[in-house]
């Protein structure tokens, strides 16, 4: 009687270990994502990891969780790498990631140049987007775009046009242009 007491004990510590590590379990984003890019994936997670979106010229576009201190080179490597290797051109590999950034690979154009935005009209990638863009841009000299890009450069990218109110020169009115003509 005491051994089948014994044995119901253990196998009910057991069991309650298993749901208590089944609830707490977080899955990881590759299984979460069934690796086709999608977005779905449990909030919260280990402190100090980023979650970064991955989108553009890339074998697996999509939302990833990364270690705190990657790199955009492990971003687009975490997100298959790049399908053209000169995309890759337009962009700082060597950043730091902050979680919530967007990191986008250029479509490669004609001649394999990088395409950093979408068309004169359109807005500007404000992950890509170079000093003569910038400065297309109402109240942008070249000493401002100069700035904004080591701000970026500075900061592993900028997930919001919003952060750019930190760069020294910009005021309200620039930031409403640069609302109209940048995208994060």
């Amino acid at each position: 009687m005491v051994v089948y007491a014994a044995v119901a004990v253990a196998l009910l510590l057991v069991g309650a270990r298993a749901i208590r590590g089944e609830q707490g379990a977080e899955p990881s984003f590759a299984a979460a994502s069934g690796g086709s890019g999608g977005s779905s994936f449990s909030v919260g997670g280990p402190s100090g990891d980023l979650v970064v979106h991955v989108a553009g010229a890339v074998r697996r576009p999509g939302v990833y969780r990364m270690p705190a201190g990657s790199r955009v080179n492990d971003a687009v490597r975490r997100a298959g790498g790049a399908i053209r290797q000169d995309s890759l051109e337009a962009i700082n590999l060597a950043a730091r990631l902050a979680d919530g950034q967007q990191v986008v690979v250029p479509e490669a154009g004609p001649g394999g140049a990088a395409v950093a935005a979408a068309g004169e009209e359109g807005p500007i990638s404000l992950g890509t987007a170079t000093a003569e863009q910038l400065e297309e841009i109402e109240g942008i000299g070249p000493v401002t775009a100069g700035d904004i890009i080591e701000f970026r450069d500075e900061h592993g990218g900028l997930s919001s046009v919003d952060q750019l109110d930190q760069v020294p020169g910009i005021g309200p009115a620039t930031m409403e242009s640069l609302r109209a003509r940048l995208q994060p």
